[in-house]
């Protein structure tokens, strides 16, 4: 690719895939990989054969061009199907079988409310003039097309919490890019061809994270086996400490109406861990500021961040225990003293209220 000073065009994003209508790089002599004896008809044949393709990338890089709005309605339609607020569910092994088959229609759903997408004439979608399909699987490459979508443009987007990652892609579901056998309804999956030929928007971009996952089992057992939505919560606080912990992550573990109010000051988790020195960062504008400050995960809207806070120490400690802090480690100014991430030597003691 030509230098953008030279050429006008914008560099690509840091991790983001050519799509259609961008400049690609021009290839060196004698660049690349040649393909496998047998496999030459499994290369990429790429979008410039198919305008209309490039158009819906194009027209869909407009509407979301760094997948955030993509990524919060691919989450929002999962923790919806996981109803963990009423049902305590977490994983997707949890869903019963037809409900893992109504996940594509709350994606499809999902994503043209969060995009404003039109109704499609004869598929789901209208973008950039053309009709196209939805399709959403768990398991990359799992889709399974049907035989009304035949020849038409799938939008084909996969998602899974167990590896944090989300993908979606575009593709001509031409026949030489399925199966020939279908199923009993006639949907066929993808074959090499079809799977190599998939016009990736993201491909494995984060996934809003869910602790619950994230957690080593025995800790997920000891929250769930407390009494109480708000022991609950406290033990979530308490052993997921220094990651990100969504709302819905709140809500499956309260399993209650108010699950909010089990996390905020005036009788919730911050005052009930305040004397065990645990700290609870929010998405105030303060508490993020203060969590980066502490080189913490920064808590996005709708997520919490806790840790366990110590006292910086007049100087530095020589403990053989381990006990020391580095006199560089960061910290932050609360209620006149300076306070860093604790260490697990470090005594217990009360932590200071954060600013409101």
């Amino acid at each position: 690719m030509k230098p953008a000073e030279a050429s006008g065009e914008l560099e690509p994003l840091p991790g983001q895939l050519m799509l259609p209508g961008m400049p690609y790089p021009e290839p060196e002599p004698g660049a690349g990989q040649a393909a496998l004896p047998g496999l030459e008809d499994l290369r990429d044949p790429g979008p410039a054969g198919d305008p209309e393709l490039a158009a819906v990338a194009a027209e869909l890089t407009v509407l979301d061009s760094d997948g955030s709005r993509m990524a919060a309605a691919i989450r929002g339609a999962l923790d919806m199907l996981l109803d963990g607020q009423h049902t305590g569910r977490y994983r997707w092994e949890q869903l019963h079988k037809t409900e893992k088959t109504h996940a594509g229609t709350l994606v499809e759903i999902a994503l043209a409310r969060s995009l404003r997408l039109a109704d499609g004439t004869a598929l789901d979608y209208t973008i950039a003039g053309a009709d196209v399909d939805c399709k959403f699987s768990h398991r990359l490459g799992g889709w399974m097309i049907p035989p009304e979508a035949d020849g038409q443009l799938m939008l084909l987007v996969q998602a899974s919490d167990e590896d944090g990652t989300w993908s979606a892609g575009l593709l001509r579901a031409a026949a030489e890019n399925l199966s020939p056998a279908g199923n009993r309804d006639g949907k066929r999956a993808l074959n090499d061809r079809g799977r190599a030929a998939v016009c990736w928007l993201h491909h494995r971009a984060a996934l809003q994270e869910n602790a619950l996952i994230q957690l080593p089992e025995r800790d997920v057992t000891a929250i769930f086996a407390c009494p109480s939505g708000q022991q609950r919560v406290n033990e979530l606080f308490r052993r997921a400490q220094r990651m990100r912990v969504s709302r819905t992550v709140v809500a499956t573990v309260a399993m209650q109406d108010d699950y909010m109010k089990r996390v905020r000051d005036g009788g919730g988790a911050r005052d009930q861990l305040r004397a065990e020195g645990i700290v609870i960062f929010g998405d105030y504008a303060g508490d993020q500021l203060l969590a980066s400050a502490l080189d913490l995960p920064r808590p996005g809207p709708g997520e919490f961040v806790s840790a366990r806070l110590a006292r910086r120490p007049g100087r530095r400690s020589d403990r053989p225990d381990g006990g020391g802090h580095d006199a560089y480690a960061r910290s932050v100014r609360l209620d006149g003293a300076d306070w860093l991430l604790a260490s697990p030597a470090d005594p217990v003691e009360p932590a200071p209220a954060l600013p409101r």
